[in-house]
């Protein structure tokens, strides 16, 4: 199979040495191309190798790796989704697949692919923890899940998706009823939103700290009870949109087996894929660090993740003051000068857009 990964960080680079290892022929889409081995190789975490991979190709071109792929899977940030959506329409060709790794908002952008005759799908949560160990050459394959959860827009096509995605993965997958169950799940809209509001509570402009905190060793009790008052408020918008399937959507109290603050907190600070995972920080000078408002967990999770179930809730008319306090607050002190525009104001339109 012709298989084109967009974007090639660390869930991207995974995946293509793990589909070239099947035999597949994968294409990837880089902004530094010449940097790339031709063979990759996954390694588990103490560094044996697991799988090596030879990717066919790689381009910066999306559109020529798009072309003539029977699966494209897009691991770019969601800020990007547009502009790869009106890059690669006028090549996408009818039953093509383009899944977004995760598949999180990517309804709002996709009607050029769909008009062209793709299926478009996404997946509700990455299928491992993964990060680069040599640039271009290696992949540690750190915590891998023991299932996907597949959407598809037409929402029929998701069980021959995930089946399709069971064979490529070599993992379980099952189909979710809607779309909607990949942008209301609560994952890094609210995980990482919730520990940086806490985490930087009080921050001013010329405040620096002095030292790059441990995001997730680092977690705690005040972290986590904003991450289950934000959970709260999600599940309560899932239960009033009864005219929609949301049983996809898990509370975070299931997924991480954690019902309170205190067996939260424990269980986030201790999950060892994400062990020695610094904060969005950047050094202004010398031992001195201070919030990174570029990084991807404010100009992504912030600004469209947890803008999507905002506009979501106001939709349908669901209150949610501590969703709302953590997109204030994110408006106050990074000034962003884009979020995301989901195009939906009523429940009408959720109606038009989901069902």
């Amino acid at each position: 199979m012709k298989i084109c990964v967009v974007g090639a960080g660390n869930v991207g680079i995974l995946m293509a040495a793990e589909f070239a290892s099947k035999g597949h022929r994968v294409t990837v889409v880089t902004s530094r191309p010449e940097q790339w081995s031709s063979v990759v190789e996954v390694q588990d975490a103490s560094g044996d190798v697991l799988k090596v991979g030879e990717i066919a190709s790689y381009t910066q071109d999306a559109a020529q790796g798009v072309r003539d792929a029977q699966y494209v899977f897009v691991t770019y940030p969601v800020y990007l989704f547009e502009q790869f959506c009106q890059a690669v329409a006028p090549v996408v060709h009818e039953g093509q697949r383009i899944c977004f790794v995760p598949g999180a908002d990517a309804e709002f952008y996709c009607q050029p692919l769909r008009a062209a005759g793709a299926v478009v799908c996404g997946l509700q949560r990455v299928h491992s923890v993964a990060r680069i160990h040599e640039y271009g050459r290696s992949v540690y394959e750190l915590g891998r899940k023991p299932s996907l959860q597949v959407a598809a827009i037409p929402s029929f096509k998701a069980p021959a998706v995930a089946k399709e995605l069971e064979e490529l993965f070599s993992m379980p997958a099952y189909p979710l009823p809607s779309f909607l169950d990949l942008t209301l799940t609560p994952s890094n809209p609210i995980l990482h939103t919730s520990r940086i509001r806490t985490m930087f509570d009080g921050w001013q402009p010329g405040d620096t700290y002095p030292e790059n905190f441990l995001f997730y060793e680092g977690w705690d009790d005040a972290a986590s009870e904003k991450l289950l008052a934000a959970d709260a408020e999600v599940q309560e918008l899932c239960k009033s949109l009864s005219w929609v399937d949301l049983s996809g959507v898990r509370p975070l109290t299931e997924h991480y087996e954690s019902p309170d603050v205190p067996s939260m907190t424990h269980k986030i600070s201790h999950i060892p894929a994400f062990a020695g995972l610094r904060s969005p920080m950047r050094e202004a000078a010398p031992g001195k660090w201070e919030p990174d408002f570029g990084s991807r967990y404010f100009s992504a999770d912030f600004a469209y993740g947890l803008r999507a179930i905002l506009d979501i809730a106001q939709a349908a008319q669901v209150d949610t003051p501590v969703l709302q306090d953590l997109w204030e607050w994110y408006v106050d002190v990074a000034h962003p000068a884009r979020w995301l525009s989901s195009g939906v104001s009523s429940e009408a339109d959720l109606k038009q857009l989901y069902c």
